[in-house]
């Protein structure tokens, strides 16, 4: 990967519904060999998909809550389940298997605090394993940004 599939990226981050001779144009370089050189990063993976930036605010998400979660066991059998159904909870936004004192960090969107007691009820209480939780609330996004190029 050079430059210019750097910038490719770049231009593709900002506007993801950009033509092909808007890129073109941007990167320095005419409609086939950007094409191209887009092609690659989608076959090699770089690119995985294509996608839009929806406002969870004005979905009416406004409130995110990051939740720290210890299982009981952390056989294969018992981390598999608990991804499988963190992935049909539409709520939990991003999940991730950590290191440290917790098993899995979360992401999770919600209306406000009583969506959000509703969910550890109805939701992430009843998946079998969960031995402890830890709630906090995002009072404030600082920073939220692409990935660096």
């Amino acid at each position: 990967m050079d430059k210019i599939d750097r910038k490719i990226l770049a231009e593709l981050q900002l506007n993801g519904r950009a033509s092909l001779q808007e890129i073109s144009q941007a990167v320095g370089l005419s409609s086939t060999p950007c094409w191209t050189r887009m092609k690659k990063l989608e076959e090699t993976g770089v690119i995985e998909r294509y996608t839009v930036k929806l406002n969870a605010e004005a979905l009416g998400l406004g409130e995110t809550v990051m939740v720290q979660v210890t299982l009981d066991s952390h056989s294969d059998n018992t981390l598999e389940k608990f991804g499988e159904t963190l992935a049909s909870i539409p709520e939990v936004v991003e999940a991730y298997l950590v290191s440290g004192e917790y098993d899995y960090l979360l992401r999770i969107a919600v209306k406000d605090t009583k969506d959000y007691e509703r969910l550890l009820r109805e939701k992430l209480y009843k998946i079998k394993g969960v031995r402890h939780s830890k709630s906090s609330f995002v009072l404030r996004t600082l920073k939220k940004s692409d990935l660096p190029l």
